[in-house]
């Protein structure tokens, strides 16, 4: 087995992993009992994911996809991105491959742009949990700032940016 950075580097995380455990060193131990934890939930929440993008990718033809959400679609192509966006779980770990799929059935780029911004900012999940430590005012005054960047960046970035379609396999 050839040993690559990326090879080296893990073992070098684990080999650190192991030795904080039998010496106790306390942050060490931290780390490996988070990693743990982190790999834990990714696992628990990446195989439905994907069992769903799959079922999207069968299930939903393209026609319908470019009608809504494709290149002749309205305004109302970023509002249904807003409200799918907004009910997302996981953040962009979800959205990039949701994304993926969107652009291989035909959503135009502006609205993939707005997928992934908004995926990222704009949860309500997120927006609850910010409003609780914040206070209302705060989430509303951002949320009034935030949708409107967003959707001014993602058309102009959906006209000067391409994403080369790619096929998953």
């Amino acid at each position: 087995m050839k040993i690559n950075k990326t090879n080296f580097s893990l073992i070098i995380f684990f080999l650190f992993i192991v030795i904080s455990f039998l010496v106790g060193f306390q942050a060490g131990e931290s780390i490996g009992l988070n990693f743990l934890s982190f790999s834990k939930n990714m696992g628990l929440l990446l195989p439905p994911v994907f069992i769903l993008i799959g079922l999207f990718e069968v299930w939903i033809k393209k026609e319908t996809i470019e009608k809504h959400l494709g290149d002749d679609s309205g305004f109302k192509s970023y509002l249904f991105i807003l409200l799918l966006s907004s009910t997302m779980i996981g953040g962009l770990v979800v959205a990039l491959p949701v994304a993926i799929t969107l652009l291989n059935k035909g959503a135009k780029h502006s609205v993939i742009y707005t997928f992934l911004f908004s995926s990222a900012i704009c949860r309500i999940p997120m927006t609850f949990f910010e409003a609780s430590f914040l206070g209302l005012k705060f989430t509303l005054i951002r949320l009034l700032i935030s949708l409107p960047l967003i959707l001014i960046i993602s058309i102009i970035m959906g006209t000067k940016l391409k994403i080369p379609n790619q096929k998953t396999v």
